[in-house]
């Protein structure tokens, strides 16, 4: 009987070892290699045009790392590591038993844990595949160290180890950490930056260097004393001076770099440009040279802090700018945001590549097309006055400008130069939406891909949405008069990012493009909206455009010199809208300051004379040429074809749709050679109600020259008035002829007032049929 006990346990213990065999062999059948957790996402180093650093380490991941061979690791730090995290190392397997023995009995002693058994090669386990710490996550930890003993020797364990150390924020690997906290490669560590450096890992947020630099030095201590205990520095090595409170080995003091963490200028441009790069298109530890003007994009960071900052009262948190070489397409500054490295104001947030709606800066592209299909000319008169406009499934759309008031009629220079919203609104109905949408993709912006439906006739005024990069680049395309060339970050051929391989053709006629600029640089066409003095004014030839969007959510200057063209946008990143703050208050300031620092030692040229245009004087109201009493004459571009209307045309008459606006005008200069009855209009019907004959009043109002006697007649009867402009009558049933004469001139209109059925509910007359709407006082 005890004979077959003994072989059951035999059988039962054989089992056991072989079933331990089995699971401690599987790994050799999947082998984790040192080619199969390759970092991919290699290290980059950055420059400007004039080889000045930028940053360095940087990743598309908005990590810090560099993967560097074990041999480029000073001895010093991989010493430390190694005592700090797992001295016997080189001596036991993917466990150490020991070590596990050892934190098993000292956790029953204390009835807590008291120490962990992790090896170098189970953290980079947790490091590949980070797991709960349960049970089940510790086996399978256990398992993927078993699978890389299995596929790979020691020395490629510790050296992806030490490369993907976490080593405070988003740095990772003892390279990038040298050269963020020291600026220099981790093979010149010395003895004190090496234990430093190696302290970090255990709890990176613990002992940060920025935020706890007392905690991280006890923790140096703790390294440098088992750094003595294996024996790779004596006491004497390790032990603090008196005077210096420093290591001996480090008899020069450590200092960490600041918390910008190894980039130097433009956090946002490198980031951006290492995600434009194909995976594998760069060269590890390679310098990637940049057409970033280091001096400028420092000033241009400095300003975009200062100008926030005066802003502040005013709700504004966010700006960003970008400036261009219109010669070469090169990007010579971009920031986008006030502070990258401040996480708690939402500073990674990049302002260049937001999409935001740009308020009216797409005007001009909507003038320049319709310019380019005939459907206005440089002396159009465009009628600013309110408009309505139905939407399927909405409310009528009603644009309105800033001030909420009405200019009349305007010509096209006025009216874009001012950024009047209704007279664009206008000209895009005569464009299309769809046309327009078309346009503006062939101008680069890309983000606007909805519908022609879904924009509507808001899309001159920013319903859509677009990235400052891509307004940029559009008024680049303007000041090169339509010639579209990419815009270029790097002078690498073989780095250029994607955006500088797409070329586009030239867009539109030049001339064009040169009216174009001529109206957005004429600083006393723009004097309407934005003053003879603002920022915008400029002591040198510049182009300018400012945009709003609604609610003052957005604020943005684009504009241009024949050499740099700088787009600015101020907002909150968080979509909050600022207090009053316009484009010009908001983000023109900040363009005005960019723009004078670029032209500071020389100016531009002048804008070239748009060709083939011949300037005519024109009387400043009808955009025709002058009469006698035209009391504002003014220079006009006009095509050569068109001289000969110019010669024959010169009477200006405003059409019946100007009536409502000139009944509120004090003035009535712009009908000077001629009478218009303004109310009633003709063909209107007035209802009288019962029972209030005598009560109802209707005004009878005029504009016209007001120097010269007038006279009202009704139905063939002169009207007793000492009233010019302005008579009041009393309705009476019947069809009525009103007639004003002054002189030769007369205006004659036909209304009826007919009996009511209805009790009205309020005071007042009503119109049963009429151009107007509206009730006599």
């Amino acid at each position: 009987m005890k004979g077959i006990l003994r072989i059951k346990h035999v059988k039962i213990i054989l089992a056991v070892l072989v079933i331990c065999l089995v699971v401690r062999l599987l790994p050799y059948f999947a082998p984790i290699r040192a080619v199969d957790i390759a970092q991919n996402q290699l290290a980059m180093q950055f420059s400007d045009r004039n080889n000045l650093p930028l940053g360095t380490l940087l990743t598309r991941d908005q990590e810090h790392t560099s993967v560097i061979p074990l041999n480029q690791v000073s001895p010093q730090f991989i010493q430390a590591i190694l005592a700090a995290e797992d001295a016997s190392f080189y001596e036991h397997g993917a466990l150490d038993m020991k070590a596990v023995v050892r934190a098993i009995k000292e956790a029953i002693h204390a009835k807590r844990i008291v120490s962990g058994a992790s090896t170098i090669t189970m953290q980079l386990a947790r490091m590949l595949d980070p797991v709960p710490r349960t049970l089940s996550g510790k086996l399978q930890e256990i398992w993927l160290s078993w699978r890389l003993v299995a596929g790979m020797n020691k020395d490629e364990i510790l050296s992806a180890y030490i490369n993907r150390l976490p080593m405070g924020g988003n740095i990772y690997g003892v390279e990038a950490a040298a050269r963020t906290y020291f600026s220099m490669p981790a093979s010149d560590l010395n003895l004190a930056q090496a234990s430093l450096l190696a302290a970090i890992p255990n709890n990176p947020t613990y002992f940060n260097p920025y935020e706890h630099w007392e905690r991280l030095k006890q923790r140096q201590k703790y390294v440098l004393n088992r750094m003595v205990q294996e024996g790779y520095v004596s006491e004497a090595m390790a032990a603090p001076t008196s005077a210096t409170n420093a290591t001996r080995t480090s008899t020069e003091k450590v200092v960490f770099q600041s918390r910008q963490q190894g980039i130097i200028a433009a956090p946002h441009f490198l980031f951006w440009l290492a995600n434009q790069f194909d995976k594998n298109q760069t060269k590890e530890n390679s310098i990637i040279r940049t057409t970033i003007n280091r001096p400028l994009q420092q000033f241009v960071e400095a300003q975009v802090q200062q100008v926030i900052s005066s802003l502040a009262a005013n709700n504004v948190h966010d700006a960003a700018a970008l400036v261009i070489d219109n010669h070469t397409g090169e990007v010579l500054a971009y920031v986008g945001s006030p502070d990258y490295f401040n996480e708690a104001k939402l500073g990674r947030n990049d302002g260049v590549q937001a999409l935001r709606q740009p308020g009216s800066t797409l005007k001009p592209f909507v003038y320049e097309l319709a310019l380019e299909k005939n459907l206005i000319r440089p002396n159009t008169i465009l009628a600013d006055l309110p408009a309505r406009y139905a939407i399927p499934g909405a409310k009528l759309y009603s644009p309105t400008d800033y001030t909420e008031s009405f200019l009349g009629p305007v010509r096209v220079r006025i009216a874009l130069a001012n950024s009047l919203n209704v007279p664009a609104v206008r000209v895009l109905e005569k464009v299309g939406v769809e046309t327009f949408l078309e346009r503006l993709h062939e101008l680069g912006f890309e983000h606007l891909n909805q519908t022609p439906e879904h924009y509507g006739l808001g899309l001159t005024l920013g319903s859509g949405e677009v990235t400052l990069w891509e307004l940029a680049r559009a008024y680049v395309i303007m000041a090169r008069f339509g010639e579209a060339i990419p815009l270029v970050s790097t002078f690498s051929d073989s780095q250029i990012p994607t955006d500088a391989r797409n070329r586009f053709s030239t867009i539109s006629n030049q001339k064009i493009w040169q009216l174009i600029t001529n109206i957005l640089s004429d600083n006393h066409a723009r004097a309407t909206a934005f003053g003879v003095d603002s920022v915008l004014n400029l002591p040198f030839p510049a182009a300018v455009k400012t945009g709003t969007s609604s609610n003052f959510r957005d604020t943005w200057t684009v504009g241009f010199t024949t050499d740099y063209t700088v787009a600015t946008w101020v907002g909150n990143f968080n979509g909050e809208p600022m207090r009053q703050v316009s484009g010009v208050t908001g983000a023109a300031p900040l363009w005005n300051r960019i723009m004078l620092h670029l032209h500071e030692h020389q100016e531009p040229a002048a804008f070239p004379s748009p060709e083939g245009l011949i300037q005519l004087p024109v009387c400043a109201i009808s955009g025709l040429k002058p009469t006698p009493d035209c009391t504002s004459v003014v220079q006009e571009y006009f095509y050569p074809e068109d001289k000969n209307n110019y010669e024959a045309e010169n009477k200006f008459d405003l059409p019946p749709e100007y009536d409502e606006w000139l009944a509120k005008q004090q003035r009535s200069h712009l009908i000077s050679d001629n009478l218009r009855i303004l109310s009633p209009h003709h063909g209107d019907v007035f209802l009288l109600y019962p029972g209030e004959q005598g009560q109802q009043k209707l005004e009878f109002k005029l504009a016209g020259n007001k120097s010269a006697p007038i006279e009202w007649w009704l139905n063939g009867e002169k009207l007793d008035t000492n009233s010019a402009n302005s008579v009041f009558w009393n309705l009476r049933l019947g069809n009525w002829t009103l007639e004003a004469r002054s002189g030769e001139m007369k205006d004659k209109v036909n209304f009826k007032v007919e009996l009511a059925s209805i009790k009205p509910t309020r005071r007042g007359f009503s119109i049963s049929n009429s151009q107007t709407k509206g009730n006599s006082p």
